[in-house]
């Protein structure tokens, strides 16, 4: 009996203690880069580009190697995961907030808001022009209703002093530096703070040393704009990928957009942006050199956080909007829905939980109601995510059998599964599909769609994509823009 009351006794205080930590108000960092691709990092297998700061993330963290965006460029993208709805659900398929569509429904920062939470933003989280809206310093597409309080970071961009060439349709080499969301590369004079990445990497530092202070649980977006175009970074970024002649390119397949649908085939291509072989690989070390410098910066923000003494009270999320094409295909940029373009970088690290690698499923969208899980905020059953919050103490812990993606630029949609990628063109497959099959075909070059071997694949994947996209319709928004 005694023994037996001893045992319920510690039952009882282990299910407190459960329950508490269940309950805990951790703080929020939430770091995002742009455009970044996660064949890009080193703790992801890039044995080039060197990326020890986020690294260190992962080391502690849950690293996450099937994560996808909802939309593969920025606008869809991040009003998706900040509004907790798929694009189609708001209509916002392009670079615009999502209030007017969700009304006074709470964003993700505005949960934590509603809840206790301190929440600021520095630099892009909503869509913000880049380099346009970083070169002018204004809000972009940012919801104000988000934050307590925002800031920008104004930077030159392509226009900072030193060594830059235009890579993209330039083939005469007489081209200027160009502006605009163009393939520039700038081997830029002074140091990182010059530009936005860097001046928003030390008024995160400030804000997490400020809110340490403030006895109230705070929820920051750090948002930093590189790799995006144009790659700009101080020189001595550059270095390790001196000279670009070493860089290495994917295979190049002949007849690789043989059975490829029209729009399947991408908007920036090395044919259509009159790349040669040694821009192809300028433009690499380029952007090897951008992530570099992201990763960096990435590292002052993290030493902030642990000098605030807040380190072990805190949820660290680094993730980007979307992935990257780097010659894959012999596509560039975002856009396209083949994975290295949909699929994103995600590491969270939660104090306490153990380093793993979870290979299932998550979408950008989970991140809304996981996380308002793991610091004991009320559950909302509107939300379009899903609660992964139990990977991260299980790494083989399920919550979806297939990621869904759009690009409404090609009215493109995505269901990748772990043996199959189906992406169709129309909302009825009317503009082209394509079918990978991804256990022998890893890398999407041989598209199955039209082998009478597969119609009973490709028809149960359009059933599913009709269903998946009445299911995402059918929500509480009063009013939708499709």
């Amino acid at each position: 009996m005694i023994l037996m009351k001893k045992i319920i006794i510690l039952f009882l205080i282990y299910c407190s203690s459960v329950a508490v930590n269940a309950a805990k108000k951790y703080n929020v960092l939430f770091i995002i880069s742009d455009d970044l691709t996660s064949t890009a990092l080193s703790c992801y297998g890039n044995m080039v580009c060197k990326t020890p700061n986020i690294d260190a993330i992962a080391a502690v963290g849950t690293r996450f190697t099937r994560a996808y965006c909802q939309g593969t460029y920025c606008g869809p993208s991040r009003a998706s995961f900040m509004s907790g709805y798929y694009p189609h659900a708001t209509g916002v398929l392009g670079y615009r907030s999502p209030r007017p569509q969700i009304g006074d429904r709470a964003t993700w920062s505005q949960h934590f808001m509603n809840h206790g939470y301190h929440a600021a933003r520095v630099s892009k989280i909503y869509h913000m022009g880049v380099p346009g809206g970083i070169e002018q310093g204004g809000h972009g597409a940012d919801d104000a209703a988000s934050w307590h309080e925002r800031y920008n970071s104004k930077g030159p961009e392509w226009r900072a002093p030193g060594k830059g060439e235009t890579l993209q349709r330039n083939a005469n080499g007489k081209r200027p530096v160009v502006g605009g969301n163009t393939f520039v590369v700038v081997e830029a004079d002074g140091d990182d703070l010059v530009h936005s990445d860097g001046k928003t990497a030390v008024k995160a530092a400030e804000l997490i040393g400020k809110f340490a202070k403030q006895g109230k649980p705070f929820f920051l977006g750090v948002g930093f704009v590189r790799p995006h175009v144009p790659f700009v970074a101080p020189q001595k970024y550059y270095e390790p990928f001196l000279p670009y002649s070493k860089m290495k390119l994917p295979p190049k397949i002949e007849g690789d957009w043989d059975d490829i649908p029209k729009p399947g085939i991408n908007y920036c291509t090395s044919l259509n942006m009159q790349m040669d072989i040694r821009k192809q690989k300028k433009a690499v070390g380029g952007y090897y050199a951008s992530v570099a410098f992201l990763d960096a910066q990435v590292g002052k923000v993290m030493a902030a956080l642990k000098q605030s003494g807040q380190a072990d009270n805190t949820i660290v999320i680094f993730t980007s909007d979307h992935g990257f094409h780097l010659g894959e295909h012999d596509f560039w940029a975002k856009v396209s829905l083949l994975d290295e373009s949909s699929q994103v970088p995600l590491i969270i690290s939660v104090p306490g939980q153990k380093p793993a690698v979870c290979h299932s499923f998550v979408e950008l969208l989970d991140l809304y109601p996981s996380l308002a899980a793991m610091c004991g905020l009320p559950a909302q059953e509107r939300l379009q995510g899903k609660d992964i919050s139990p990977m991260l103490q299980d790494p083989t812990h399920t919550v979806r059998s297939a990621a869904f993606s759009v690009a409404p630029m090609r009215k493109g949609f995505l269901l990748r599964e772990d043996d199959w990628a189906f992406i169709q063109y129309g909302e009825q497959g009317q503009n082209g599909t394509e079918l990978y099959h991804i256990k022998t075909d890893p890398r999407q070059y041989t598209n199955l769609a039209a082998k009478p071997a597969h119609a009973k694949t490709v028809a149960r994947f359009r059933k599913q994509m009709a269903a998946k996209l009445a299911a995402i319709r059918d929500n509480d928004l009063p009013r939708r823009k499709q």
